[in-house]
């Protein structure tokens, strides 16, 4: 019985446990939870063994007391017939009849006060016994309502700890690439481009340039060729 004690006693501090006040104190959750996880399962073995045992023994106590009661029962019959086959005998004026009679009937009668006191003494204890039982059971399937509890926060801690690595990952491969920031792969290859750019803007304007210097050249040219249209035209008419 202390055995069953203890573990109810372990079971019952185990089901009042405040998850929330556990993990709070805790340096490491996730491994905290762990091993409640694992104490909880062994202590629920443990229970579910100590409550086999006393519901058999409970059992067995039960069947001794319903045998403890039909034995008081078959005696007492016993008893009664004893009595009146005693009567029957000291009527018919058989006196050593009537007295072997009622010697059986008081054995008998003896026989139901035994067992009528194992049933009375029985009583209680098996009262206790089933006492502990319901308290056992109680115990354990608080047990397990708090093992479901500890399942279920565990899995949500290994959930919210992979999404938060997921987005620190994230964050960290947004800041590598950050355009605003001079020093990223990013922002080099656009400094690259815009030199790419200036350099054929500044090619193209060094090219019209040299376009219009030919063209300037060749209004002069022209000019020229007109001076000297001019002066022969003169000349012809001065002849």
């Amino acid at each position: 019985m202390a055995e069953k004690q203890t573990i109810l006693g372990r079971i019952t501090q185990l089901a009042k446990a405040n998850l929330n006040a556990l993990l709070d104190r805790a340096e490491d959750p996730k491994k905290m939870l762990d091993q409640l996880v694992r104490d909880y399962t062994n202590s629920i073995a443990e229970a579910e063994e100590a409550v086999a045992q006393t519901i058999g023994n409970l059992r067995l106590a039960e069947k001794d007391l319903e045998s403890d009661r039909s034995a008081a029962r078959e005696w007492g019959n016993k008893a009664a017939a004893a009595s009146q086959k005693a009567e029957e005998a000291r009527a018919a004026g058989d006196s050593a009849g009537a007295q072997k009679w009622d010697n059986l009937a008081k054995v008998a009668l003896g026989k139901q006060i035994n067992a009528e006191q194992s049933a009375t003494d029985s009583e209680p204890i098996i009262e206790s016994q089933r006492e502990v039982v319901e308290r056992l059971k109680a115990g354990l399937n608080a047990s397990r309502d708090k093992l479901e509890q500890l399942k279920t926060k565990r899995d949500q801690l290994i959930a919210r700890q992979r999404t938060a690595e997921a987005q620190t990952k994230l964050q960290d491969t947004v800041a590598s690439i950050n355009v605003l920031d001079p020093t990223s792969e990013l922002s080099r290859f656009e400094e690259t481009v815009r030199r790419q750019e200036a350099m054929a803007q500044g090619r193209a304007e060094i090219a019209a340039d040299s376009l219009d210097a030919q063209f300037d050249e060749l209004k002069d040219s022209d000019t020229e060729l007109e001076i000297e249209a001019r002066l022969a035209k003169l000349k012809n008419k001065d002849s």
